[in-house]
């Protein structure tokens, strides 16, 4: 499966925004320097009282749907 790994820091003021509505999807650099979006839902699971901060890797089926957002440890 296809994947893209990239670093996310946002501030729990930056999701607020996602939360109340104002975007819904979130665009993020990948390390090989494409861009890529995705809905900003599927980063609910990775939510601190901080926000959200790491290394994910976001795994695509062969007709590039997205299956899974990972946090890699």
């Amino acid at each position: 499966m296809p994947e893209v790994r990239f670093f996310l820091s946002l501030t729990t003021a930056e999701l607020l925004r996602y939360y109340q509505g104002g975007a819904r999807f979130i665009l993020v650099q990948a390390t090989d320097g494409r861009k890529v979006r995705f809905p900003a839902a599927n980063l609910r699971p990775f939510v601190t009282h901080d926000g959200v901060r790491g290394w994910f890797r976001l795994v695509f089926d062969a007709q590039g749907k997205l299956q899974r957002l990972e946090k890699i440890p």
